[in-house]
């Protein structure tokens, strides 16, 4: 076969869900509701908590941050995805194809750091109370918000970067719905030793470490609820931990399903599936977990909601 290099790549592929054109119409409508319902249900809790007081404390600080990784997680394959629908074309240029993987990268590994951070704000609020406003003061909370950003976007260039020094030569169909780093690095004919090098090293990094570092805050957090003599500050203890620990099962357990499906089947239809629950439909039940779960949460938007009809009003007197 003759050796090609990534200059003369110009478009991917992709192949997306199903090549029945009566399909289409059904797609496009429910994948667009969900990425409304998404966008909508994330950026109301960022509104929420920047409009209202009593959610000016960490825990929320860094929820604002989830949900707004959220959206860009989302962001950067549905719309490109319902485009592709729309319009009956698979077609994704090379630029294209490597700014999704650099996003997808980017916020994949921020919702994993900052389920980390979170995990640990929870750990010093039920372990170390007299000292959470001094461990968790918002100097910190500035300097983990943006360490987590830092280490997400400089991971994502490494293996970014590591794919512009790959030829392709095989054929440039991808068997997914978006730009997914390992698909990507499949077709490529020539050494990805580097490559998976890295991917391993930073899988490490921001795979093992944030999950065990997760794992031993939440034994360190049962473990001192269950030392709580009375049942109601049990509970309360729970509630204050519960929702985010319900989003980290949710998270870590669609992400370990894409890659155990993709390991026990070579099926490319359940890989597919599994990047769907993975991808949209975590981020779109986020905000249900924590608007349902928590009470100040709940106040917050019912609050937000309450006052929509007078700022909307005030921005429109505000533009006439």
């Amino acid at each position: 076969m003759e050796r090609g290099n990534q200059t003369g790549v110009r478009n991917f592929l992709l192949l997306g869900f199903s090549e029945d054109p009566d399909l289409q119409p059904l797609l496009f409508r429910l994948f667009l509701s969900m990425y409304l319902v998404t966008f909508t249900g994330n950026l109301a809790i960022i509104l929420a908590v920047i409009s209202d007081s009593h959610l000016h404390t960490p825990m929320y600080f860094f929820l604002s941050n989830l949900s707004f990784a959220d959206i860009g997680f989302t962001s950067t394959t549905v719309p490109k995805m319902l485009l592709n629908l729309q319009t009956q074309s698979k077609v994704i240029t090379y630029a294209g194809c490597l700014s999704q993987v650099f996003f997808f990268i980017v916020f994949g590994c921020l919702d994993n750091v900052l389920l980390t951070v979170m995990a640990y704000d929870r750990f010093v609020a039920i372990c170390h109370p007299l000292h959470y406003t001094v461990i968790m003061n918002p100097r910190v909370c500035g300097l983990l918000a943006l360490g987590s950003w830092s280490l997400s976007i400089t991971a994502s260039l490494l293996m970014t970067l590591t794919l512009l020094k790959l030829s392709f030569c095989r054929s440039m169909k991808i068997p997914h719905f978006f730009c997914d780093f390992p698909t990507v690095l499949k077709l490529a004919c020539s050494d990805t030793l580097i490559n998976n090098t890295v991917v391993y090293f930073l899988t490490i990094i921001l795979g093992v470490f944030p999950l065990s570092g997760i794992l031993f805050s939440y034994y360190q957090i049962f473990s001192s609820i269950l030392r709580i003599p009375s049942v109601r500050n049990k509970c309360k203890a729970f509630s204050t931990c519960g929702s985010h620990f319900s989003v980290v099962f949710l998270f870590y357990g669609t992400g370990l399903g894409v890659y155990l499906s993709s390991a026990i089947t070579s099926s490319s239809r359940t890989s597919l599936v599994a990047s769907v629950m993975y991808t949209t439909v975590t981020p779109m039940l986020n905000p249900f977990i924590y608007s349902l779960r928590n009470r100040d949460m709940k106040g917050a938007l019912v609050r937000l909601i309450s006052r929509a009809p007078s700022l909307i009003h005030r921005a429109f007197r505000g533009l006439s």
